[in-house]
């Protein structure tokens, strides 16, 4: 089985919501949602980034908005700012959730600060979890959180989710749309790119504006990474990535993980489970096209998105690598695709 090294998960914010022992979400007991540890397993789930997501007060009912996303065009309405003392509470019980599952499972999963942990993770059979943060709300705008949750373990972070916040501003779940929505990045979101790069900090583009990829471009001296975006070619959501967008990252050395949510894969962009492994990889083959075969990976969204049935929950990743051989990926291709670019991008960033 080829070891799968994935570019984004929710599952801490599935744990923090759930409201019960973590015990019961770790080791499957409680059902549902994408992972645990026997799913994990079976899947040849390997590790990845593991997201800390502060989610807003629901102006919309969910079940209404998933109604409006099967039924494109929408436009949905972005949560208001939330303010980093608000977000600061969720934000560390989820890295308290992450450090506290290496630390009662030790034999399943690794804290990792580095690629050699990475690779000694994998080597050992454990799952390697790299933390991360997705929308940096509980970040201050003076960054003292931020060298908090460095020293925690952080080493990837996406400056914003679709909201705005002090540090930037992210694309809206808009279908038809471009990523071209509006302003980027703040003086004190390039402040923040600055401290990521001594730190060593990789930085995430999923979920910016077109102009703050720009404006992170512009700032950066680390390989551009889109952690889980698609190919706007295909389908024309503003959470997906345009040709000029993908030349950037590839010139950059960076990264771009296949996101599985239906609604960034379909050409429709409906939210329809009834999606079969042809879309996947027809996103797979523009992104190679346009990024090289050294620069594509894998970024779930599990336990974050309603992805196709045909996958089903990370079991199914050796369903995907089958896929992937059945359209004609040969095996080294294949290997980079589900673990090797991403430890490749990663040790660069990190400067190993």
């Amino acid at each position: 089985m080829i070891p799968v090294f994935d570019g984004h998960n929710d599952f801490l914010l599935r744990v923090w919501m759930h409201g019960a022992s973590r015990s019961e979400l770790v080791e499957g007991t409680a059902g549902g949602g994408h992972m645990d540890i026997g799913r994990m397993r079976d899947g040849g789930f390997a590790g990845g980034l593991f997201a800390i997501f502060v989610p807003s007060p629901m102006e919309i009912p969910f079940a209404e908005v998933q109604e409006i996303m099967t039924a494109p065009p929408y436009d949905i309405p972005l949560p208001q700012e939330i303010d980093h003392i608000a977000a600061l509470p969720a934000a560390m019980s989820m890295a308290g959730h992450l450090v506290a599952m290496c630390r009662e499972w030790p034999d399943e999963f690794a804290l990792c600060l580095s690629v050699h942990d990475i690779e000694a993770a994998m080597a050992s059979g454990r799952i390697a979890c790299v933390m991360h943060m997705e929308g940096v709300e509980a970040i201050d705008p003076d960054l003292d959180a931020l060298y908090l949750f460095h020293s925690m373990g952080l080493r990837s972070l996406g400056p914003v989710w679709s909201r705005t916040n002090v540090f930037g501003h992210g694309v809206p779940f808009r279908f038809p749309g471009s990523p071209d929505t509006g302003p980027g990045l703040t003086e004190s979101g390039k402040r923040l790119v600055r401290a990521c790069n001594d730190l060593k900090i990789a930085i995430d583009l999923s979920h910016i504006t077109e102009q703050g990829m720009d404006d992170v471009a512009a700032t950066s001296n680390a390989p551009l990474i889109a952690s889980h975006s698609n190919a706007h070619a295909i389908c024309q959501s503003p959470r997906n990535l345009t040709d000029r967008q993908l030349d950037m990252i590839r010139d950059s050395g960076g990264i771009v993980g296949l996101n599985y949510a239906t609604m960034f894969l379909r050409e429709d962009g409906s939210l329809n489970p009834d999606t079969g492994w042809d879309i996947m990889l027809r996103h797979l083959d523009h992104l190679i096209e346009k990024l090289g075969e050294d620069h594509v990976g894998l970024g779930s969204d599990f336990d974050g998105a309603n992805i196709p049935e045909c996958l089903g929950d990370v079991s199914g990743l050796p369903d995907l690598l089958e896929a992937m051989a059945s359209h004609g990926y040969d095996a080294p291709l294949i290997e980079k695709l589900a673990h090797r670019n991403w430890l490749s991008v990663l040790r660069k960033t990190w400067g190993e």
